[in-house]
């Protein structure tokens, strides 16, 4: 039987349907969840999907952190289940303390959309194992608050323990503290980036390569990371 990997709507959620296009890609099963339900139905892992949830009122993710089924995400996440949150995810993971520090809005004060590099920082994750140490890929982003801060405290833990899991190349887009694309709790079921790997899983619509045009795929190694991880476990 497939992996089941819930993907969470909130009001103002964009990209759930690509998250569950992707998962479906990798070969497991998606299953929508709803906000205000206090049920993951028995998944084994969580997507929490990029967008605009709650409008952004208040901080971006910042209401949607306190939504009902966050309880039981914010559980099953302390408990081992992986949980990988994409840009408003991301913010939401950070709201929720899931993840440390916070994300405020982009340094030039713009909207930024492109195709980014990323330095993989750590592949020892559930959803980066599939990627080397080193690696540079290259997945989508879209961001209007996506520049990561911390306090220097945090900054030198995320360092010194290798909780940073991708960086920027090339060009830091938002203006993020060291570079931060992304980043992993310790035990390395949790991750959160900015940029969207589910705009990078299937040829004809994912970034430019030197191969061809719109040929990208490095997002989907995010969901066959986690599904070989799931797929241990059985």
């Amino acid at each position: 039987m497939a992996p089941r990997i819930g993907v969470v709507t909130f009001p103002g959620s964009l990209d759930d349907r690509d998250a569950q296009r992707a998962i479906r890609l990798a070969d497991a099963e998606a299953v929508a969840l709803w906000h205000a339900n206090h049920d993951l139905q028995g998944v084994d892992a969580i997507v929490l999907p990029g967008g605009f949830s709650y409008g952004d009122y208040l901080r971006p993710g910042a209401i949607a952190a306190v939504s009902p089924i966050m309880t039981e995400v914010i559980a099953a996440a302390n408990a081992g289940m992986p949980v990988l949150g994409i840009c408003n995810g991301f913010q939401v993971l950070v709201e929720s303390h899931l993840l440390p520090g916070g994300l405020i809005r982009n340094s030039n004060q713009q909207f930024v959309r492109r195709d980014q590099r990323l330095i993989v920082e750590n592949n020892r994750t559930v959803w980066t194992s599939e990627f080397e140490q080193g690696e540079e890929i290259v997945i989508p982003l879209k961001n209007g608050d996506g520049g990561y801060i911390a306090n220097d405290e945090t900054l030198k833990r995320l360092e010194g323990e290798g909780l940073i899991a991708f960086r920027y190349a090339g060009v830091n887009p938002n203006g993020s503290l060291n570079d931060i694309a992304g980043l992993t709790n310790e035990r390395g079921n949790v991750v959160g980036l900015m940029p969207h790997p589910e705009h990078a899983v299937e040829p004809g619509f994912g970034p430019d390569t030197p191969a061809a045009m719109r040929s990208g795929l490095d997002g989907l190694r995010f969901f066959t990371s986690a599904m070989q991880a799931l797929a241990q476990k059985v």
